[in-house]
């Protein structure tokens, strides 16, 4: 049987019609949505949507937070052959109006008064907009535009629909096919426009069942849904999987209670990206800071014992029975709290992605019974490539390769990929296409790396952005920016780094420094502080992220090939990175070349010698309004080291990976 989304709905409602399919939080109670009721709303939804206009191989934009009726509405869009588009809610209008042209989009569907008004705002701009609908009408009451409505007239106009064709939804629901495009994800635009990925049925479903089958996934997981729909890996774990799996997709009441939510609903299976798992540990160490001594000294006993033992019996290995049965003591009297406190205290598997994660991050997690792994992949990939296998988590590997993939390394050390989950291509893009799928089927990754002995995979850095040091000390030494950016944020006062040094001889880098950490720190030291650009500038925060900075420095002294990756100079910028201000992009990677351009005379000033720049910059504040943010920066140099000498670390050489 052609295996499609719409299919999968129909086939839960069939089997298990009264089992729970979505939770949403609604003002503190948590409101059930079974399977049987989901594939009632999608039938009314896709009829409204029939009636509206939409027709097979239109594309549907999606803007919101997770909501169940976005989800239906997604649904609904592929049961009639169409496409639907999540893009990111947190964009600014301007954002939205390329994917909109790109796509010819003539629907939308969005969650509530700011998507509209973004919409709206650019209306002119995308002619063929001509149908809006909404799912939450506050403050919508007295708006009249042309071709907006909500949800629920939409419904309204589905069941009349469904009133003149009988049979018509289970019709087309019938004519979907594997192969037809199931969703198309625009990427996050690092270098230009943003291209749409082109997915079928065929790879998302593939991928999901993959990945389930890889990690025993069953109906039985609880997700919590938090992460933008427009971010693949939030689309695979809450929508592809949700349906190929039937488990129980769970959404917040909002952003603000995301961690509240994650406590009561205790998920068994969940995904986030480093920063997240960074900003949990950091709120731990804060509270820790404020807890009285018996505590602190009992937290910093156990937590040693966890460092030591903990890791060995997530992996299997054998442990002393002393040792066994201390953990199990502070498993009850620290470590099982702390799950707890976490919202992990159900979590069977967790994975994160996106960026490295710190190793004593890592640990930390898996030291307290979280079976925290890493995985790799990307939205051309249908995210699942590599995953780590219960008992082989490293630190410094992203798994093996699962069912279905391929992995060979160019000459040049780049990660080509074959798999069922490759996009379809680029929409309307076939030069882009092109330069990242060979005519025999391997994707282009981008990325540099290789596969150790045991068949994980490590990842260096971007290809592209993998340098070269142009005189100096380490003349020619090869300079990987994203692996010393990572490096610098494991640190946990450090929230961003962008690190510059290719064809020059010295790196150095721009530090956003971590507000809540750095300031919780300030306050314990009673040092004042009237904002961010304050704090950024004090003498002792430099010295704080100047020691950071150089224990890093001592790491990568330690790897002969990357010791030239050392940063010699630095500055703490006076206003954190934004995606607002074209600095980050909405997955909150960094636009290295924007921000040089941005910040050229910054740069100027770190690599001419100076020990300050005077900096005024145009910022963008959430409401749309602009203002300007000036500071005198002080720059300082950081301490490096020398190379260990050969033989002595081993190295992770792209010379490795050919």
């Amino acid at each position: 049987m052609e295996q499609t989304f719409p299919r999968w709905l129909l086939t839960h409602a069939r089997q298990r019609p009264h089992a729970p399919a979505l939770r949403e939080k609604q003002l503190g109670i948590w409101q059930t949505l079974d399977w049987a009721a989901l594939a009632a709303l999608v039938r009314e939804l896709a009829h409204g949507l029939a009636a509206a206009g939409l027709t097979r191989g239109q594309h549907l934009v999606v803007v919101g937070e997770n909501r169940p009726r976005l989800y239906a509405c997604m649904l609904a869009a592929q049961a009639l052959g169409a496409v639907p588009v999540p893009l990111y809610q947190d964009a600014v209008a301007q954002e939205f109006v390329y994917p909109l042209q790109n796509a010819d989009i003539a629907f939308a569907v969005v969650e509530d008064q700011e998507q509209v008004d973004k919409l709206l705002e650019i209306q002119d701009q995308c002619p063929a907009l001509q149908r809006l609908w909404f799912d939450d009408p506050r403050g919508l009451r007295r708006y009249t535009a042309p071709g907006l409505a909500s949800l629920d007239d939409l419904c309204a106009e589905g069941r009349a629909h469904a009133m003149r064709h009988p049979g018509f939804f289970e019709a087309e629901v019938d004519a979907g096919r594997t192969g037809d495009v199931a969703a198309m994800f625009f990427t996050s635009g690092t270098t230009g426009h943003p291209k749409g990925v082109v997915h079928t049925h065929a790879s998302l479903i593939d991928r999901a069942s993959a990945g389930a089958r890889f990690d025993r996934l069953g109906p039985e997981e609880e997700v919590l849904a938090y992460l933008p729909c427009a971010w693949i890996g939030q689309n695979i774990f809450s929508y592809a999987q949700w349906l190929t799996c039937g488990y129980v997709v769970n959404c917040p009441e909002s952003a603000d209670t995301v961690s509240i939510d994650l406590k009561e609903i205790g998920p068994t299976y969940y995904f986030a990206p480093p920063r997240v798992f960074e900003g949990l540990l950091t709120s731990v160490m804060i509270r820790m800071e404020d807890a009285g001594a018996v505590k602190r000294w009992l937290f910093s006993r156990c937590m040693a014992l966890a460092r030591r033992v903990g890791p060995a019996l997530m992996d299997g290995r054998p442990v002393r029975p002393w040792d066994r049965w201390r953990y199990r003591l502070g498993d009850l009297l620290i470590y099982g709290p702390l799950r707890n406190t976490l919202g992990f205290s159900r979590v069977r598997v967790a994975y994160t992605a996106g960026e490295a994660i710190g190793p004593d991050l890592f640990r930390f997690y898996r030291s307290i019974g979280i079976n925290l792994k890493q995985l790799y992949g990307s939205t051309e990939t249908a995210v699942f490539v590599c995953l780590q296998p219960d008992h082989e988590a490293k630190a410094d590997t992203v798994g093996v390769p699962i069912e279905g993939v391929e992995i060979r390394l160019s000459d040049r050390g780049e990660i080509l990929v074959r798999s069922p989950g490759l996009l379809q291509g680029y929409y309307k893009n076939p030069e882009a296409t092109a330069e990242v799928l060979s005519r025999d089927g391997w994707y282009r990754t981008g990325d540099a790396g290789f596969l150790d002995a045991g068949g994980h995979l490590k990842i260096i850095d971007r290809a592209k952005d993998v340098g070269r040091l142009a005189g100096g000390a380490f003349d020619g030494a090869i300079f990987a920016p994203k692996y010393v950016e990572n490096k610098l944020k494991f640190f946990a006062f450090i929230k961003e780094a962008v690190a510059f040094g290719d064809g020059r001889d010295q790196v150095c880098a721009f530090i956003n420094i971590d507000m809540e950490a750095v300031g919780h720190w300030a306050e314990r030291r009673h040092l004042p502080y009237a904002g961010y650009a304050d704090l950024a500038a004090k003498p002792e925060v430099y010295a704080l992220i100047r020691e950071g900075i150089e224990q890093v420095n001592a790491d990568l002294a330690q790897d002969q090939r990357l010791a030239g990756s050392q940063v010699t100079r630095f500055l703490i910028l006076h206003k954190e990175l934004d995606a607002d201000d074209g600095e980050l992009t909405r997955t909150r990677k960094v636009r290295r070349g924007a921000i040089a351009d941005k910040y050229q005379v910054l740069m100027e000033a770190l690599y001419g010698g100076l020990s300050s720049q005077y900096i005024e910059t145009a910022v963008r504040f959430e409401d749309g309004r602009t203002g300007r943010a000036a500071a005198e920066l002080r720059i300082e140099d950081a301490r490096t080291f020398p190379a260990a000498p050969e033989g002595e670390a081993p190295v992770p050489a792209l010379r490795r990976a050919a």
